[in-house]
């Protein structure tokens, strides 16, 4: 009997029981109408032949081949019968076309690919009120007209609290005492809105201030409260606000984001290895509000690696509080990585994720990825093995300290590692150095600048910190790191994101040329160009007048480097295979 199988002897003899590709072509054919209850009934399932079939649906259901949600069961990566959506833009017809505000709306969709497009039935909204256009929260009835496409029909225009926008505030002009004023747009396309005294936060006349529209009405100005007084708009952080806005950077995080972050708790020891006795310690920037990764070397007593060293790095490990299809992940995804101001940083993930549980603060207990890298007396890498582990970083230490004990003047705080822990990091790095050197990497000696701003938020001067060797040694460390995530992840036949960079093109290589030419000096032509091309010119110009110049030009004519499921390896880097073994904080 096609699309069925014998039950069990017992109540309901005689009955059959669907076989799960007829459940499956039930489920695809009968969107929204797919309970337990439905599918007893549409197969004529009763009696004790209904735990078969509840043990059957928890078979797809674990097999990944049916999702289940309040509504029933489903296909995975489909929309339920009434969803959430944001109408987002419209097609080339002129009707309106939307996205799932979540997605992937259950466990079973986080593999399903990109949130499905739904159309917007053109009749939706008439009659009723104000009808739906780009840029409007709606909730939905979702018809699935086949596969992954579907239409929908708006049942309510959702009210939400817009983003944050920017405008100079202004006093009434007309003198009235209310106390109040409004808006001047910073953006031509904004429209000007009103504020009255309970919503100004104190804010003056010609000040920058950030805003949430709170209503619109019907006539007149919208009117808004001012959230942040970012004062003039000739400081800096008048500037960074004004780009933050301009570039539409994502700067508010969400109430759900901020009720999980609030809900995390310290990691548990599950499936840990216990490293917490091994001194692995920080250095990082004397002003560093989070410590990313730990390090840890020492000289290899395995007795058949004479010279060698054993070197770990652990990177704080995110994906314990960041899981797939969170709303902290939706939210990182959303805004790709933190971005960098004079005076503040746009967040990828919120401070208390960042700059607390997953920062390696000194004598606390963080959970972690470790790798202990095997090198021999040349700098080769013999081997390497990844490591989930709970560690303690026994010390936080800027690169200034660690140099300053290293050159012979330790601090109170440096002076009990200096022995044990600091000394063979160096020794270490030596090492590594060595095999540095053999692979020849491009070598552009570019200061840092770094801005100082003042008080006020203005510029006050520009530093430009010293080159030490305690930033070269981190800097060795996680490219090794990286390397051995590229080929771990390669050996285990993983996709994976390398970090890739190509040699330079053609036209800029001329360019160079024809810019070193007035100089006095020449590149060899042909296609096996490589970084120690580039360093023979770099090394002829060292401590000239030229020096910095020629530097910044040879940086131009190099490719732009990016991220890449395809590998063509790293010119700059010297490299075959470089991949981030990063925290995504890093980026």
């Amino acid at each position: 009997m096609a699309g069925k199988q014998k039950l069990k002897s017992g109540k309901g003899v005689g009955k059959t029981l669907p076989t799960r590709d007829a459940i499956l072509k039930h489920i695809a054919d009968n969107p929204g109408h797919t309970s337990k209850r439905d599918i007893s009934r549409a197969f004529n399932v009763t009696g004790d032949n209904r735990k078969e079939l509840k043990v059957l649906l928890r078979q797809l259901k674990e097999d990944g081949l049916i999702k289940k949600s309040r509504n029933g069961y489903g296909e995975p990566g489909t929309l339920p019968s009434v969803t959430v959506l944001d109408i987002v833009t419209r097609d080339r017809e002129g009707g309106l076309l939307a996205k799932p505000v979540r997605w992937p709306i259950s466990d079973g969709d986080i593999d399903a690919g990109d949130a499905p497009v739904v159309s917007i039935r053109r009749d939706s909204g008439r009659g009723k009120g104000k009808v739906a256009g780009i840029g409007d929260r709606v909730l939905a009835r979702i018809t699935n007209e086949g596969g992954r496409k579907y239409s929908a029909r708006v049942m309510k225009i959702l009210e939400r609290e817009r983003d944050a926008v920017l405008g100079v505030f202004r006093n009434h002009r007309d003198g009235s005492k209310d106390g109040g004023g409004w808006i001047e747009p910073v953006e031509r396309r904004q429209r000007e809105l009103a504020v009255d005294q309970e919503s100004t936060k104190g804010a003056k006349d010609g000040d920058l201030v950030e805003l949430q529209v709170t209503r619109s009405g019907k006539y007149g100005r919208e009117q808004a409260r001012v959230i942040n007084i970012i004062g003039s708009l000739t400081s800096e952080k008048a500037v960074s606000m004004i780009a933050i806005h301009a570039n539409n950077i994502p700067h508010i995080f969400p109430d759900d984001v901020i009720a999980e972050v609030e809900r995390a708790g310290p990691a548990t020891m599950a499936k840990r290895e216990d490293w917490r006795t091994l001194p692995l310690i920080t250095i990082d920037p004397a002003d560093a509000k989070d410590h990313d990764d730990a390090i840890y070397a020492t000289a290899d007593d395995s007795g058949s690696n004479d010279g060698g060293f054993r070197i770990t790095v652990a990177i704080a490990d995110v994906s314990w509080y960041v899981r797939p299809g969170s709303a902290l992940d939706r939210e990182a995804l959303k805004r790709g990585n933190s971005v960098y101001f004079p005076d503040r940083v746009v967040p990828m993930l919120p401070e208390r994720i960042s700059n607390d549980l997953c920062s390696l603060k000194e004598d606390v207990d963080r959970p972690a990825f470790a790798v202990e890298m095997i090198f021999a007396e040349d700098g080769r890498k013999l081997s390497h093995k990844f490591h989930r582990i709970m560690m303690r970083s026994h010390a936080k230490l800027s690169y200034q300290q660690a140099q300053s004990a290293i050159d012979g003047k330790p601090d109170p705080h440096t002076a009990p590692f200096l022995d044990e822990i600091l000394k063979p990091l160096w020794a270490a790095y030596q090492c590594l150095k060595r095999g540095r050197d053999n692979r020849a990497p491009l070598e552009l000696d570019l200061p840092e600048r770094k801005i100082i701003l003042n008080d006020e938020g203005t510029v006050d001067r520009v530093e430009v910190p010293p080159r030490l060797d305690a930033h070269k040694l981190v800097e060795e460390f996680m490219i090794q790191a990286n390397v051995a995530a590229a080929e771990t992840l390669e050996r285990k036949k993983q996709p994976l994101i390398y970090r890739i960079h190509g040699a330079p093109s053609l036209a800029k290589l001329e360019s160079l040329r024809d810019f070193l030419k007035t100089l006095g000096l020449s590149l060899i032509k042909g296609g096996s160009l490589r970084p120690t091309h580039f360093n023979e010119i770099l090394k002829k110009v060292a401590g000239k007048d030229s020096e910095e110049l020629v530097n910044q030009v040879v940086l131009r004519s190099q490719s732009q480097a990016e991220y890449n499921p395809q590998n063509i390896g790293h010119f700059g880097l010297n490299l075959g295979r470089y991949a981030h073994f990063t925290s995504p904080i890093r980026r």
